[in-house]
């Protein structure tokens, strides 16, 4: 009797499995284009894609709720893998009716400004919408982040795979969406004016948060009304001694550097650190206490570009989104002085930051633009008030290095030590392997950094060449700091597979060692890293690293679960 009601059980879940691989493989190519056509702002075409997502979607959804199924999903062998699918069904009609419908609706206009001001009211009372839209996500993706994939058959792990990466993807666009209806009437002046520096990340002569901090303007707002004031340099704003306060473990890294020199100022990746000094000294220089501070570099000009369209700089100088980075990082060094440099990249962001403001920019695209932006970590902001800081936490623009880690996070990050602006000619990569368990609950994490330079052996600039600390001129000396992960340890480090010296010291919990790389003209050297977790059962892990001019080609090697 228990032989045939099994046996019949299955044959249903067998026939009910069909029918909701049929819905779900229709449900996942609808969603996939949805999500298109939701970031490309095609209104029309969504609108029909949804309702046809939410049929195939609901169908799966019902071939995988009966008893028969839930029996199934109690089994020793299939259990895993119909559970998944039932998941997965739950997920993408969750989305289908509960964030896609609200999220077509949402006027996303009202964050993007018309003639130079925001409209305050359309744009607090888009907020609920978007705030709604935003918890269905992040529901969704915290649900789907639980299912086990290890031990599923192969079809059904790249399907959760695959679900994962667009929910990811999705989920930025709506956190970015959500975070700037929330914050944006307080910070724009809803309140009374506000003040704010707006710092431009030089990656020609890195930094651990990008790159020095070059061209300053002052953004000043008021009811929704932005506009641009003084405008200079973190060289006019000269040295200051005796040294500005330091926390203790920032100090003992770098000496009072960051305390001395606006250009320093990020030598941490901490960036409310840096923030908050270069604000100071601002105040100090010229009497003027702004809000907060805003960073962004060429990378981000470039991005933002696609959606306004190519800007004429004074002077008659065109910048376009394939060539900015270019123009701004390389070029220039090529053909101007230093005080006409200043001049240049001063007047370039002034010039991109009114395109933003008066033209007629489509919404999505300006989000996506942003998204990306601030996932690679290259818009960084620090509000002087402590309620509105707290609000960004321990999100990605906020720059904040965290005490705690989710999941195992091992940072990268790079400072130039040439004294010069050879940073544009580097090609980094980074991978990272997950070893081992430990008796002692740690995992071993193995971490290969390479650095390669295309810079050529001669014919540049006096500019680009800088102060040839490095001996050679158009050799790049990069200080390269590991960061362990929270509560880990760096044990031992190779170059070019000699034992090579560390300096070493702590911040934020998280060990810190530096090793001194030296990159000829065309030539590459490898730093391996062997790195210690805090007592952790997870077998994923993260990378953090310093932006560069051009990105990071990377690679993450998981594990299975040390509890497996």
């Amino acid at each position: 009797m228990v032989a045939s009601l099994l046996l019949t059980a299955g044959g249903w879940v067998g026939f009910r499995g069909w029918q909701a691989r049929s819905h779900l493989l229709n449900a996942a190519g609808l969603a996939r284009e949805l999500s298109a056509q939701v970031i490309g702002g095609d209104t029309d075409r969504a609108l029909r894609t949804l309702a046809a997502l939410q049929e195939q979607a609901g169908a799966a959804r019902a071939a995988t709720d009966d008893p028969g199924w839930a029996l199934g999903r109690r089994t020793p062998i299939a259990g895993d893998d119909l559970d998944a699918v039932r998941q997965i069904a739950v997920a993408i009609d969750e989305l289908a009716r509960q964030a896609f419908p609200t999220l077509l609706r949402t006027d996303l206009t009202s964050l993007v400004p018309t003639s130079g001001r925001l409209d305050l009211a359309r744009l607090t009372s888009v907020s609920t919408e978007l705030s709604g839209v935003n918890e269905a996500v992040q529901r969704t993706r915290r649900d789907l982040a639980v299912v086990p994939a290890d031990r599923l058959v192969n079809q059904i792990r790249q399907a959760l795979t695959d679900l994962r990466g667009e929910i990811d993807r999705l989920a930025s666009l709506t956190t970015a969406a959500d975070q700037g209806a929330r914050l944006l009437p307080p910070l724009l002046g809803a309140n009374g004016s506000r003040r704010y520096l707006l710092v431009s990340q030089n990656l020609a002569e890195l930094r651990a948060t990008g790159g020095m901090f070059g061209a300053y303007a002052m953004i000043e707002t008021d009811n929704g009304k932005v506009k641009m004031g003084l405008q200079g340099s973190s060289a006019s704003l000269g040295r200051f001694t005796p040294a500005l306060k330091l926390p203790a473990e920032t100090r003992a890294l770098w000496t009072d550097l960051p305390g001395i020199y606006p250009a320093d100022v990020n030598l941490s990746p901490h960036f409310p650190t840096a923030a908050a000094l270069y604000r100071e000294m601002f105040r100090r220089k010229t009497g003027t206490t702004v809000d907060g501070v805003l960073a962004v570099d060429p990378v981000v000009l470039s991005y933002l570009l696609k959606a306004t369209g190519p800007v004429l700089v004074p002077g008659g100088v065109p910048l376009a989104s394939e060539k900015v980075v270019q123009t701004l990082l390389n070029d220039s060094y090529q053909r101007l002085d230093v005080r006409q440099q200043d001049t240049f990249f001063a007047a370039s962001a002034a010039a991109v930051f009114d395109a933003f403001l008066k033209k007629n920019v489509n919404p999505r695209v300006l989000l996506s633009a942003f998204d990306r932006a601030i996932t690679e970590r290259r818009i960084l902001f620090w509000s002087a008030r402590p309620e509105e800081q707290r609000t960004f936490g321990d999100s990605r623009m906020a720059g904040t290095l965290p005490e705690q880690d989710t999941v195992p996070t091992v940072g990268v990050f790079l400072n130039d030590g040439s004294g010069a602006k050879l940073g544009y000619y580097l090609r980094p990569t980074a991978n990272l392997t997950v070893g081992e368990c430990r008796p002692d609950g740690r995992r071993e994490l193995r971490l290969r950094v390479t650095l390669r330079s295309t810079a050529p052996k001669s014919g540049l600039s006096e500019s680009v060449l800088g102060l040839g600390l490095a001996g050679d001129p158009y050799t790049a000396r990069t200080l390269v700091s590991i960061f362990s992960p929270a509560g880990g340890a760096v044990l031992e480090a190779r170059l070019d597979g000699v034992e090579t010296a560390l300096g070493s010291g702590t911040e934020r919990r998280r060990q810190v060692a530096t090793a001194n790389v030296d990159v000829g003209p065309g030539a590459e050297r490898a730093l391996e890293v062997t790195v210690l977790t805090a007592k952790t059962g997870v077998g994923q892990a993260e990378l953090w690293l310093t932006p560069t001019a051009s990105p990071w080609t990377t690679q993450v090697h998981s594990a299975p679960s040390c509890d497996q």
